[in-house]
């Protein structure tokens, strides 16, 4: 196995208004399953071959979170959401990550919303970046579910299977499914799939208290925080919030 090792310069943050971000990664060509997992649990952030964790100075607001999805237990809202779409027959297709028309058009509509919705950055996406990104570095762990309206790709979720969990890579989906809460449902199929291979966790990547894209995942209990980013070879602590 391969490996580069760099870390970013500071550049503006993307959660947090006023505040520097820093990022150390790992390039990896061929990560073996046990290395995801991992990396994934001492709250590595994967996107295509590139593994990055924050090292911002001065600054700790970036937690990583994991859902309990084993006590996890569903509210009466959180089963409406799970009903809408079971009425609306929405199919749900697991495959390993690739890239058609459909994801570029579906992923190319997602931003464009959200940048008028929370101002997110656009970037025109390709098909070379789109690959690099969500596709490559997906060894025998990576997979995708995608959520069907008869013909019609409206959700993306892409997902890392891993040793004692799931780890929540990227979602998107069609915003003129807003009714369905697309997001919200895949994350809880991400909990289904979780209880019924007996595997624990969910992990969600980020949480930052005062950024509006990411404080949603505080609303999914139970849920333990990583109290520090340690070396691979020392023991990753996750305690109860």
């Amino acid at each position: 196995m391969t490996e580069i090792e760099f870390s970013t310069l500071d550049t503006p943050c993307a959660y947090l208004a006023g505040k520097r971000s820093r990022s150390s990664y790992k390039y990896i060509f061929e990560a073996s399953f046990a290395y995801n997992s991992t990396l994934v649990e001492h709250g590595y952030r994967r996107f295509g071959k590139y593994f990055s964790k924050p090292i911002c100075d001065g600054c700790s607001e970036c937690k990583s979170l994991r859902i309990d999805a084993d006590k996890f237990k569903f509210t009466k809202s959180l089963r409406r959401v799970i009903r809408k779409n079971e009425e609306a027959k929405i199919e749900t297709i697991i495959t390993r990550p690739h890239i058609s028309q459909k994801h570029i058009n579906l992923y190319e509509k997602y931003h464009k919303f959200m940048e008028n919705k929370r101002g997110w950055k656009y970037h025109q996406m390709d098909y070379e970046r789109y690959f690099d990104v969500y596709v490559d570095g997906a060894g025998e762990f990576g997979f995708e579910v995608d959520y069907y309206d008869g013909d019609s790709l409206i959700c993306v979720d892409l997902i890392d299977i891993t040793a004692d969990g799931i780890s929540s890579i990227y979602c998107f989906w069609d915003t003129d499914y807003s009714y369905l809460s697309l997001g919200k449902y895949s994350l809880l199929n991400q909990i289904l799939i979780a209880k019924a291979h007996k595997l624990p966790w969910i992990y969600l990547g980020f949480y930052v208290k005062g950024c509006e894209s990411l404080e949603y995942k505080s609303d999914y209990k139970p849920y333990q925080i990583l109290q520090d980013y340690s070396e691979l070879d020392e023991l990753a602590v996750w305690l109860d919030d």
